[in-house]
């Protein structure tokens, strides 16, 4: 296999890796919402909040602070990856990356003209 195409298998990976990493992080992210707003709800029925109440919702601000900083590492990450295969890709290929370039930008004049 040539480096191109590690390149591209590499790519391919680590996209799919942070794809399910982030449906992950998402999935409690969504689930942490959810008992926020369950404690709302129960602080609106209740005059003064439970302590045992405020130290659940306290909790799930804290997973949720938690999971967002995940969430961006993990993006982070999967876009240092994606720019290092690009930036090896470009190296190995200097004239392939100067006429897709070209192509996009012809492609995208097109449109612009267009409208």
């Amino acid at each position: 296999m040539d480096q191109t195409q590690q390149n591209g298998k590499g790519i391919a990976d680590n996209q799919a890796a942070s794809a399910t990493a982030r449906d992950r992080l998402m999935d409690e992210l969504k689930h942490a919402i959810g008992e926020a707003e369950d404690w709302l709800k129960d602080a609106a029925k209740e005059p003064a909040p439970n302590p045992e109440t405020r130290a659940r919702f306290d909790d799930t601000l804290r997973t949720a602070k938690s999971d967002l900083r995940k969430l961006e590492d993990s993006v982070i990450a999967s876009s240092r990856g994606a720019a290092e295969s690009a930036n090896v890709y470009v190296r190995d290929n200097p004239w392939k990356s100067v006429g897709l370039g070209a192509a996009l930008g012809v492609i995208v004049g097109l449109l612009v003209a267009r409208k």
